[in-house]
């Protein structure tokens, strides 16, 4: 027996299409109609539910911030102390990253399509990198072994590093060209981060 669906969860249903659509032919070339077949909705609901292909993008961003990080990420995640909390919130970033197949691919998407649409890149800083901007200022904000620091040009920094990380490693294919394996990269990040000392490890990648 089919259950309908609510208003919500027919929004969801477009949205995982949509993402389907836009991962096969770019921000260019999906359509409404396309979206909606790979929906299994009509055309007229998604309109309904999403003025226009911008918008329904706009929408799909917030759901993948949502879901892939807001979720996951949240000022009381990561209340231990940073020699402790730290290691894990940087693992956890760069896994949310590294196993989700459809983000990186979905970054690949926007990366492309921001030459001839630099609003698909605005709004996924706006929804994705923004908000996880201001989240690790918080999280430096609340602790005193960061009080000397420029909280924002740091989290900035903290943030950059990890994309880059995940950006040449995953989503470039860069793993066997410059290997850098997680856990070296989070121990030397604690290091400076904390201005401990870094015991040896092995430079594997």
């Amino acid at each position: 027996m089919t259950v309908a669906l609510n208003k919500t969860d027919k929004a969801t249903q477009i949205l995982n299409g949509a993402l389907q659509e836009f991962l096969a032919h770019g921000y260019a070339g999906t359509s409404m109609d396309r979206v909606a077949t790979t929906a299994g909705v009509s055309k007229p609901t998604v309109y309904n539910h999403f003025q226009d292909k911008e918008g329904l993008f706009r929408a799909l961003v917030q759901k993948i911030a949502r879901e892939r990080f807001q979720i996951k990420f949240n000022s009381e995640t990561f209340g231990d102390a940073p020699a402790e909390s730290l290691p894990r919130l940087l693992a956890l970033m760069v896994d949310t990253i590294a196993d989700d197949d459809d983000y990186q691919n979905f970054v690949r998407l926007v990366i492309g399509e921001s030459g001839r649409f630099p609003e698909l890149a605005r709004t996924f800083v706006t929804y994705l990198s923004k908000p996880g901007l201001e989240l690790m200022q918080d999280y430096l904000e609340q602790h005193a072994e960061f009080s000397d620091a420029d909280s924002q040009a740091l989290a900035q920094i903290i943030i950059g590093s990890v994309v880059y990380m995940c950006l040449t490693q995953y989503i470039l294919h860069g793993r066997d060209i410059m290997p850098l394996s997680k856990e070296r990269y989070i121990e030397t990040m604690i290091g400076l981060m904390l201005k401990s000392p870094r015991t040896d490890v092995a430079h594997q990648s």
